[in-house]
């Protein structure tokens, strides 16, 4: 393997110019600060733009009354899916007490675990691209227009029409339970291609939706290549590699993120600035969110992707600039890892790419880590999430506690031990629909590694 060319370096090559990559290979927790991160990078040149992102959340509302509708449980915030954002102040003084890390200002959680529908932060990026396609589908046929109430969407006229086109998404479980649940409820003839490590009870509760479920026994990036070939003229492809559409989906995350702190009174400007940690797979949910949030706030906002050490593959794509031309098999790394929404062996390029120089950088996590994580937030916080979820807990810990964290504050803010007034959030991205009978493993495992 050292002798094998990853671009034009061999993978000891790459090991000596940059030590993060033989920590991570011998599958360290790691945190790495991004070189190439400007305070004031600019927005476009991606085939995304700012106003793209005020389209994505504009059709959001257009969809509201069809949403509240057709799942009752979004009826009483008039079909916005959206999740709490809740404040966590125990388990900052369990990480503190624990880490023995002075962390300034105070820690919430964005609980996409909560979200309507499908329960993960796929309910932003994976719904809204279905809504899209179904929207562009019903204009071009004639049958619907902007300034129609969306409501109509659920007459038999538009199932019918839907049911003679075909979705099709390669996922490792959350993905595909939006696509499949939304696809399903308009008509759409629906097919999720699923990786080996994606959960049966996801398969199972697909196929109850009457969703396709086709098995591989292989990792997520087989799934996505056999969906992709077997995806027809007649059939829409949701590529989580290189959807502008998902993408922007999520970046509508930061507008109401916004909302959410100004009406709790939480400031974010220079004085106050807001460090996001993302748990990260193959990066289209995290990419989009923090390029919304990068867009709203600005040089306050700092984000962090969280990947767990078996499948950092974000990292070993920003690292060495190779993106999508570089995956953990080639360093060694066997990506079978617990958080099952981050298995994933190679990035997204297009991610990549544009989180070159908007992301402050990157933290690995181990599964004993996310396990232990699970156990902690149910006990002092009941807040029950799956292992991926908990990822973006180490970033607070990793950046005021270790020396390239201390150093990348002084170059920030000037303060040795970092900003006090900073306001830390964790993006929980899924756990809203795992069975009870699942959480429990989780979190016993959890409780057995505290013990």
């Amino acid at each position: 393997m050292g002798r094998k060319l990853i671009g034009n370096k061999t993978v000891d090559q790459w090991k000596k110019e940059f030590p993060v990559l033989r920590m991570a290979s011998d599958l360290e927790q790691v945190f790495w600060i991004n070189p190439r991160y400007k305070k004031d990078a600019g927005l476009s040149g991606w085939g995304v733009s700012p106003a793209d992102m005020d389209d994505a959340s504009d059709r959001l509302t257009r969809f509201a009354p069809f949403i509240a509708k057709a799942f009752s449980e979004t009826a009483k915030d008039g079909g916005i899916i959206e999740s709490p954002l809740r404040k966590i102040p125990k388990m900052l003084d369990f990480i503190k007490k624990e880490s023995k890390v002075k962390i300034g200002g105070k820690l919430f959680l964005k609980c996409d675990s909560q979200l309507p529908i499908s329960g993960s932060i796929k309910a932003r990026g994976g719904i809204y691209e279905v809504l899209a396609h179904a929207e562009k589908l019903a204009l071009e046929k004639g049958m619907l227009k902007e300034t129609d109430s969306y409501d109509i969407l659920l007459e038999d006229r538009f199932r019918d029409y839907f049911g003679t086109r075909e979705l099709a998404v390669g996922s490792t479980g959350n993905l595909g339970l939006s696509i499949g649940i939304m696809g399903a409820r308009l008509g759409f003839k629906t097919t999720v291609h699923m990786s080996a490590d994606a959960r049966q009870w996801k398969k199972d509760l697909l196929r109850s939706k009457g969703v396709a479920v086709v098995e591989y026994q292989a990792d997520y990036s087989k799934a996505v290549e056999e969906g992709r070939k077997l995806a027809g003229p007649n059939c829409h492809f949701v590529d989580d590699e290189n959807s502008k559409t998902l993408f922007l989906g999520y970046s509508v995350a930061a507008l109401r993120l916004k909302k959410q702190l100004d009406e709790q009174g939480i400031p974010v400007d220079p004085d106050h600035p807001l460090f996001v940690y993302l748990p990260c797979g193959v990066g289209g949910g995290p990419g989009g969110v923090a390029y919304g949030i990068k867009r709203v706030f600005g040089a306050a906002a700092h984000c962090f992707f969280a990947e767990p050490t078996h499948a950092p593959c974000m990292l070993l794509g920003l690292v060495t600039g190779l993106q999508d031309k570089v995956s953990v098999g080639d360093f060694g790394i066997d990506n079978k890892t617990c958080a099952d929404g981050l298995a994933v062996g190679r990035p997204s390029s297009f991610v990549g790419t544009v989180m070159d120089t908007l992301l402050s950088g990157e933290c690995t996590v181990s599964d004993e880590q996310m396990y232990y994580l699970v156990y902690r937030l149910a006990e002092l916080e009941d807040l029950w999430l799956e292992p991926s979820a908990t990822a973006g807990f180490m970033g607070p810990t990793d950046l005021y506690g270790s020396k390239n964290g201390q150093a990348w504050l002084r170059e920030q803010f000037g303060k040795s031990a970092g900003p006090g007034q900073a306001t830390h959030l964790v993006w929980a991205t899924g756990g809203g629909m795992v069975p009870p009978a699942e959480m429990q493993k989780y979190y016993r495992k959890g409780k057995d590694l505290a013990e």
